[in-house]
């Protein structure tokens, strides 16, 4: 047995009146206020109003409210001392009305404290408060046993059923603020996911546009150092230009992506391509794509033709898109170097292969890219 829950308070949210219905506060405080007055009327009743006697009934009737309304802070702070004092308050009050005469304001005044005990208090202080409303019943009442345990059991279950009831709405406000928590913890992860795919995305744009104009450039410079001819150098630079300007575009196609506002895979492998004089192959049935996807397929692409492109100019390459069940495939396959062309020169740190692998990682797939034969293979396949 966890004897540590007979010591254990009630949650913080069911102690609080956070979650509580304006209607049931105002419900509450009209049958305090009924049991009030009802507790003065009944007193009047028992003729204790008379003379010194109008003083007592006054000073009690007043040390019973202030308990009562006190009662409620010092169990939200789980101070023991301070409420078992506010619950002999009420007894005591009890005692000297019993004393007085006053029966029925007494049982209401016992009743209070004993339901208040089991309602708000840890489980052994509202044991021992229903062990001591049932000894008090025993001595000032003439009811049989069995009715005096009834009206005991009745008291206790009202008492219990108070605790359970505020324990259910006390759970049920803290799941509501664990699940806003979670939900703005989602809304966190995904802006910053978000982010995440938008860095990236710009980044690959600006990594393949800079990355061939660096090529380009290198190569007007080199010329420039040798003195070779001036159509060579204009070739150069207007081809950095061209990367430039397909740069830009590159960066518009992304923002619009992120927008949503994306052209289908196939046709901007053709429109790729055929700067590069690449033959594209779709196989399968086209079909709508999510966005990470079409992203992912588009940026590979881009990559494999610009690493074809600096690294066997002139070889011929050979695109592949294909709509699998579940999945989806993209195989980009250059012949290899020819002998009358020399590589444009290296650019980079590898970054471009680490960023495709990247991307297939982060959508579930697989990324390739290997030598076969004499030229280079590039291969993907992500599900979708």
């Amino acid at each position: 047995m966890d004897w540590g829950r007979w010591v254990e308070w009630p949650s913080p949210e069911a102690l609080s009146r956070v979650g509580v219905p304006r209607a049931r506060r105002a419900l509450d405080v009209l049958l305090r206020a009924g049991l009030a007055l009802w507790l003065l009327v009944s007193a009047y009743e028992a003729h204790l109003s008379r003379g010194a006697g109008q003083i007592v009934v006054l000073g009690v009737a007043g040390a019973c409210v202030v308990a009562a309304a006190r009662f409620p802070r010092a169990t939200r702070e789980n101070r023991w001392g301070l409420s078992c004092a506010l619950l002999s308050v009420l007894g005591a009050a009890g005692v000297v009305g019993h004393l007085a005469g006053a029966h029925e304001p007494v049982i209401l005044v016992w009743i209070t404290a004993a339901v208040l005990a089991m309602s708000r208090m840890p489980p052994v202080a509202g044991v021992a408060a229903q062990l001591l409303f049932l000894a008090a019943l025993l001595m000032i009442t003439r009811d049989s046993l069995v009715e005096v345990l009834m009206s005991a059991g009745a008291v206790a279950l009202l008492g219990f059923t108070l605790r359970l009831d505020e324990q259910a709405r006390g759970t049920g406000y803290r799941l509501l603020a664990q699940e806003r928590d979670i939900r703005a913890a989602e809304s966190m992860a995904a802006a910053l996911g978000e982010r995440a795919r938008i860095a990236r995305e710009i980044h690959d744009v600006l990594a393949h546009s800079l990355s061939a104009q660096t090529v380009h450039l290198e190569a007007a410079r080199l010329l420039i150092e040798r003195d070779a001819a001036r159509e060579q150098i204009l070739e150069r630079v207007v081809a950095a230009r061209a990367m430039a300007r397909e740069g830009l575009a590159e960066t518009r196609q992304a923002l619009s992506a992120l927008r949503g506002e994306m052209v289908p895979v196939d046709e901007y492998l053709h429109e790729i391509a055929a700067a590069d004089g690449a033959r594209v192959e779709v196989a399968g049935e086209p079909r709508s794509l999510e966005a990470e996807v079409s992203q992912a397929l588009r940026r590979v692409a881009q990559e494999a033709l610009t690493n074809a492109r600096k690294h066997a100019p002139g070889a011929s390459i050979q695109v592949r898109l294909g709509y699998e069940h579940g999945e989806v495939t993209l195989e980009v396959r250059d012949s290899g170097r020819t002998r009358d062309e020399a590589p444009l020169g290296e650019t980079g740190s590898g970054y471009g292969l680490l960023g495709m692998r990247e991307r297939a990682e982060l959508l579930g797939g697989a990324f390739e890219a290997e030598p076969e034969g004499e030229g280079f293979v590039v291969r993907l396949r992500v599900p979708a």
